[in-house]
């Protein structure tokens, strides 16, 4: 039995679609109050109002991961709503596919600015008031792609996923006399709304290649998440989870088939 989470307070990057949504909801399940941030004011506004029913409350402020401005506004917003903050989910990613010969310079900025370092300057703003909790969290979602495996036309996305890893090694180290813990979550293929658009054969291709069966939900990656801000989880620091359903154990299709 974990205690309860009822009453913390929570940022969600990235959290109006999508797996950030899915961590927000979880949480706000949790009766954790979240404020989740995002770009698109509609898309922001439209998930606050489907969490309205949920034990935690929701509420959005509409920012831009790769302004250190923008972090620090968002943290000031947390602790002025909710008295505070003690779990900082960073999850704003973009994946735009491009390959190696024709990425530009700009391609690779954008990736790395979001992916890479709006993860550190959300931490970076919220250092004093997670030291402040003496129980803060700091949930990263990486990905499996790059810290572990690879895909055409992902080089620059898997690089920023496999940067947040380097990162979250020392700030762990860092961060412990504080009593702030960093791990994060390595999601596998998660089904999302982006996903949903390539139709049921492209699911199921998807699917046939993880030995669990099925994609994950984005309830997957919020329970993972959930856990590593829970009191239970103080000890664990400086670690990665991978959520994929053994997607990554097969040496080859033909292993799958053998099922």
């Amino acid at each position: 039995m974990f205690a309860s989470l009822q009453g913390r307070s929570a940022i969600v990057t990235g959290g109006s679609k999508g797996i950030g949504r899915g961590i927000a909801q979880t949480f706000a399940n949790a009766g954790v109050d979240v404020l989740i941030t995002g770009r698109n004011q509609t898309d922001l506004d439209e998930t606050v109002s489907a969490l309205a029913g949920t034990p935690g409350r929701v509420s959005a402020l509409r920012a831009d991961v790769t302004s250190p401005e923008d972090a620090r506004q968002v943290v000031d917003a947390a602790v002025e709503r909710h008295g505070g903050l003690d779990i900082v989910c960073a999850n704003a990613g973009i994946f735009p596919s491009g390959r190696l010969e024709d990425l530009t310079p700009d391609d690779i900025d954008q990736v790395l600015a979001v992916n890479f370092k709006g993860t550190v300057y959300i931490v970076q703003a919220a250092l004093a008031a997670l030291t402040a909790s003496g129980h803060g969290r700091v949930v990263i979602t990486s990905s499996i792609t790059g810290p572990i495996t690879g895909y055409p036309g992902w080089s620059h996305y898997g690089a920023s996923k496999a940067a947040q890893l380097g990162f979250l090694r020392t700030a762990a180290m860092e961060l412990a006399p504080k009593k702030i813990t960093v791990n994060a979550v390595l999601p596998g293929n998660i089904v999302t709304e982006g996903l949903d658009e390539m139709g049921p054969d492209y699911l199921n291709q998807m699917a046939s290649a993880v030995p669990a069966g099925r994609l994950g939900s984005v309830a997957d990656i919020g329970n993972a998440a959930l856990f590593f801000a829970t009191d239970e989880a103080a000890y664990i620091t400086g670690q990665s989870l991978v959520v994929d359903g053994g997607q990554i154990l097969p040496e080859s299709h033909m292993a799958i088939a053998e099922l």
